[in-house]
């Protein structure tokens, strides 16, 4: 019964999908652009099945590969090249650095070195768990980032409950560190371009679609999103702490204990961490260092490309070929085989890159139909009263919708549609690109907004609701943190 009853559900949801896609196509003028209809459909239809997960998400980002050339925009070799973008292989290499740091066990290493250094208070080990969570999410992703820290975070925990802690002072502490690395992780992707996806998204797209503008680099995008991030930090570990879910300010027995124990366990570090961790930092030195960084009006430092006359070796080659370097550097733990063999890309989220392909294409197709041109006249019809309440405005919409579907898909879907706005009004398309890029790792109410916050979900010690109070105070403080650092200091970062 339960079966057929599933069955029904997802056949009306196909038969709702295909509603809403002949809905959007009668609802776009077709004179000045006759394929902009067809684009409009394919759109609603690849969000329709994105929000709902009806098919998995990187399934749906491949219908532009059938669908856009069919329909004559664009050539299927032109269509699939969006599926091999340089975008795709800085994330790959990302992906296969941090797998690196996982098999050797380098990463928990990191994340224990850096709790036993806080107090054994239990706002301090909230705060604790939180600085990890952010500091590992920069490099790796963040879901890579909780799953290792919520087994120690686990521990903690039931150390607490043997050495006294009961009621509602433990069920507090239990959800300080669970929402707390949730969060923290999230924050934290935020402040390094291949910290989460939707970063990505729109480097890729603002290059793509803004050729002749300023670039943003690795550098630039860390010295304006920092700000935001700590000041989350701060925020949100007082929040978590002093406000919705308050702890005691006395020593907490057994935590911080258990944490030094299993630092001690690990014992010295290995050969594979050392060389993993050599490899990592040579690729953060690159990347940190490879664009020239003008210091006030004069002086400025110049960038290893610059210097050896490498323009053309961008933040992807320096991806992979550290990612290479993993599968020549000889592993002293794996016998005559390297630190990461062809066996262990099975670990990588290949979805994740088809995504990726799929916004793209999403992309070039909204602007190769014209449905661009369509949609930002009539956005172009708001009576928006300054910059500052139109980044406000996006910022709070990007925020809540992402409660309901993937940063990555919905940013995929909206930062084409702010790009043709920011055309139409004449303002620099940073202005709303970014704040909408940040806000999408700023959904911190639901299970579903984030692959981080649906682990801590499954502990047991979060319950929707506590999610949904503590989350809805997050979602409004990412909002306003969002607009007003961006407005302050990321357009003067950006000379905007």
């Amino acid at each position: 019964m339960l079966a057929n009853l599933k069955s029904t559900y997802r056949i009306l949801l196909f038969i709702t999908a295909i509603i809403v896609s002949v809905v959007m196509y009668l609802l776009i003028p077709s004179e000045t652009y006759p394929k902009a209809p067809y684009v409009a459909a394919m759109i609603a239809l690849m969000a329709f099945l994105w929000v709902t997960e009806l098919i998995p998400l990187s399934v749906t980002s491949l219908i532009p590969i059938v669908f856009l050339p069919a329909i004559g925009v664009g050539s299927l070799s032109e269509i699939t090249s969006y599926y091999a973008k340089p975008i795709i292989f800085l994330f790959l290499g990302g992906f296969l650095l941090a797998i690196g740091i996982q098999q050797t066990g380098l990463h928990k290493r990191i994340a224990l070195f850096l709790l036993k250094k806080i107090g054994d208070k239990p706002q301090f080990i909230v705060l604790g768990f939180m600085l990890t969570s952010a500091l590992l999410s920069m490099w790796i992703s963040n879901t890579a980032t909780v799953m290792v820290l919520m087994p120690v975070g686990l521990s903690v925990i039931e150390a607490a409950r043997n050495n006294g802690l009961s009621g509602k002072k433990l069920a507090n502490f239990a959800l300080g560190i669970m929402l707390g690395l949730a969060y923290a992780a999230d924050i934290g992707g935020m402040s390094t371009l291949i910290g989460t996806p939707p970063n990505l998204v729109f480097l890729e797209m603002y290059t793509e679609l803004f050729p002749t503008l300023a670039p943003v680099d690795f550098v630039t995008w860390m010295i304006m999103v920092l700000p935001i991030s700590i000041s989350f930090l701060f925020f949100g570990w007082l929040i978590l702490t002093k406000i919705v879910f308050k702890l005691p300010s006395k020593r907490l027995l057994g935590g911080h204990e258990f944490i030094e124990k299993e630092y001690l366990k690990l014992g010295k570090m290995s050969p594979d961490e050392k060389r993993a961790g050599l490899i990592f930092l040579i690729a953060i030195v690159l990347w940190l260092t490879g664009s020239d960084l003008l210091i006030g009006d004069n002086f400025m430092l110049t960038g290893w490309r610059t210097a050896l006359n490498l323009p053309e070796v961008k933040d992807a080659s320096v991806a992979i070929f550290t990612a290479l370097l993993l599968f020549i550097v000889p592993s002293y733990k794996k016998k005559r085989k390297a630190i990461l063999n062809w066996e262990d890309t099975k670990e990588l989220p290949w979805g994740i890159l088809l995504l990726f392909g799929g916004g793209l294409a999403l992309a070039g197709g909204f602007q190769i139909s014209g449905l661009g041109q369509i949609v930002g006249n009539e956005f172009s019809q708001w009576s928006l009263t300054s910059t500052s309440t139109a980044v406000f405005s996006v910022s709070f919409i990007m925020t809540f919708l992402t409660e309901i579907t993937s940063n990555t898909a919905i940013t995929n879907l909206i930062l084409p549609i702010i790009s043709e706005v920011s055309k139409v009004l004449e303002i620099d398309p940073r202005l709303l690109m970014i704040p909408a890029t940040l806000s999408a790792s700023c959904a911190f109410m639901m299970p579903v907004a984030s692959p981080t916050q649906a682990i801590v979900f499954g502990s047991g010690y979060v319950s929707m609701k506590n999610m949904i109070k503590g989350g809805l105070i997050f979602n409004i403080v990412g909002t306003i943190l969002v607009s007003v650092i961006f407005l302050v200091w990321g357009t003067y970062i950006l000379g905007i």
